[in-house]
C-alpha cells in the first residue's frame, strides 16, 4: 500500500511538473468604456484558455519576439475604440516558430511573422508566449532578417513599405523633386525614411524634434530635416514634394497637400497627431493629386472585412510580397539605428507610457522570451 502511495504521488509530482512547465505567461488586459480595470501578465497552461481565442485558428506559434506600437500603448489603457471588446492579449505583431499546424501551409518548427489581421484587437494578440491564429495570416521570415529584426520592422515597416508600393503605383519615381515624410520619428515615419533613400529617393523628414533627431535622420538616409510644417490656409502653394507620406495624422497635412507637385500623391496612415485634415479642394481639382488611406491589416477571414476568398487570396498574396521587398531591401544598419530598445513582457506598461507621451524615437521590440 505504501508502494502504491508513493507510485501515485509521484506521478501526481509529475504531472504537476509537466504542466509547470507547459505554461506560458501572456498580458491580459480588461477595461469597460474606455475606463482601465485591470492588466496584469497571466500564466496559462493552454493557448485555448486565454480570453479571446480566434474560431477558426489552426496553427500555435510560440513566440519569441513582438514590438510597440502606438496602437498596443492605446490598448494598454483600456481605449476601447480599436478593440472588439474587452479582456484580451494585446500585441498587434508576432514572431515566432510553430509549435503545431493542421494547416499543410506551415510544420512544425516553421520561422514565421505575423502583422495585421486585427490580432491584438479582435482575437488575443502577440503579448504571449504562445498565440493561436489562422494560417493564412502568417507571412514566413524574410531569409535575410533574424526574428527580432522582423519585429524592428513589424506593423510600422510592413505599413511604411506598402506605402511606398502604393505611390509608385501612382507614379512616384526617384528624381529631383524630395518625398516629404510627416512625422518622421515614430516607427512608420522612421521606417518611410530608410526604405525611400534605400530606393534612391531624396527624403525631407519632418518633425517636431527635428533639432534633437536630425543626426538620427540623416543616418537613416534622410536629405533634410524639417519641422514640423506650419499651417498655410493658402489653397495652392509653391510645389515642392514629389509625393508626401503622413504616418502620424500631421495637423498640417492640408499645407503639405498644397504643395504637392502636380498629379502628385499622397499616402496617409495615422490619426495619433490629428483626426481631421483642414485642406482645400483645389489641389485635387487644379493639380490632380491624390490622397491614398493605406490600411495594413489585409484582412483573411476577419469579421467585418469581404467575405469573399478571391480578396482573401489577393490581399494575402500582397502581405507576402511586401515581406519579399522589404526582404530585398537588406535594411539591417537602418534597422540598427532605429532600434531604441528591446524590451522584457514586464516593462510595456512604463514603455506604453513613453510611446504615447512622445518620448520614443524608432522601434522598441519585446521580447517575449518563448
Amino acid at each position: 500500500m505504501l508502494s502504491l502511495a508513493r507510485s501515485a504521488r509521484q506521478r501526481h509530482a509529475q504531472r504537476v511538473a509537466y504542466r509547470a512547465q507547459r505554461s506560458f505567461r501572456a498580458w491580459v488586459v480588461d477595461a469597460d468604456k474606455g475606463k482601465l480595470k485591470s492588466r496584469e501578465v497571466k500564466h496559462f497552461e493552454h493557448v485555448r484558455e486565454l480570453p479571446q481565442p480566434d474560431p477558426d485558428a489552426t496553427v500555435t506559434v510560440d513566440v519569441k519576439y513582438s514590438d510597440l506600437n502606438y496602437k498596443d500603448a492605446m490598448i494598454f489603457q483600456g481605449q476601447h475604440g480599436v478593440v472588439r471588446r474587452f479582456p484580451l492579449v494585446p500585441g498587434i505583431d508576432c514572431a515566432g516558430l510553430v509549435a503545431s499546424s493542421t494547416s499543410e501551409l506551415w510544420q512544425r518548427g516553421d520561422a514565421v511573422v505575423l502583422t495585421g489581421n486585427k490580432i491584438g484587437q479582435h482575437s488575443d494578440g502577440g503579448y504571449s508566449e504562445q498565440c493561436r491564429v489562422q494560417a493564412e495570416w502568417l507571412a514566413p521570415k524574410p531569409e535575410s532578417l533574424t526574428l527580432e529584426e522582423s519585429m524592428i520592422i513589424g506593423t510600422a515597416g510592413f505599413t511604411a513599405m506598402q506605402m511606398v508600393l502604393e505611390l509608385q503605383d501612382a507614379g512616384l519615381q526617384p528624381g529631383p523633386a524630395p518625398v516629404l515624410v510627416l512625422g518622421a520619428a515614430g516607427g512608420a515615419g522612421s521606417m518611410a525614411v530608410a526604405i525611400l533613400a534605400q530606393l534612391g529617393y531624396k527624403v525631407v523628414a519632418s518633425s517636431r524634434r527635428a533639432e534633437s533627431l536630425s543626426s538620427y535622420f540623416q543616418e537613416l538616409g534622410a536629405f533634410d530635416v524639417i519641422g514640423a510644417l506650419e499651417r498655410n490656409p493658402k489653397p495652392l502653394q509653391d510645389q515642392r514634394w514629389s509625393a508626401v507620406l503622413d504616418c502620424a495624422g500631421s495637423p498640417s497635412l492640408g499645407t503639405a497637400l498644397a504643395q504637392l507637385q502636380y498629379q502628385g500623391a499622397c499616402a496617409c496612415i495615422g490619426v495619433a497627431g490629428a483626426q481631421h485634415v483642414e485642406a482645400s479642394l483645389y489641389p485635387f481639382v487644379l493639380r490632380g493629386i491624390r490622397l491614398i488611406g493605406v490600411d495594413a491589416t489585409l484582412p483573411w477571414n476577419v469579421p467585418g472585412y469581404p467575405g469573399d476568398v478571391a480578396t482573401w487570396r489577393r490581399d494575402r498574396e500582397k502581405r507576402l510580397e511586401i515581406w519579399r521587398r522589404l526582404d530585398e531591401l537588406k535594411l539591417h544598419q537602418a534597422l540598427r539605428t532605429m532600434h531604441e530598445a528591446t524590451i522584457p513582457l514586464e516593462e510595456l506598461p512604463q514603455w506604453c507610457e513613453k510611446i504615447l507621451a512622445g518620448h520614443v524615437r524608432g522601434r522598441v521590440v519585446v521580447d517575449v522570451g518563448a
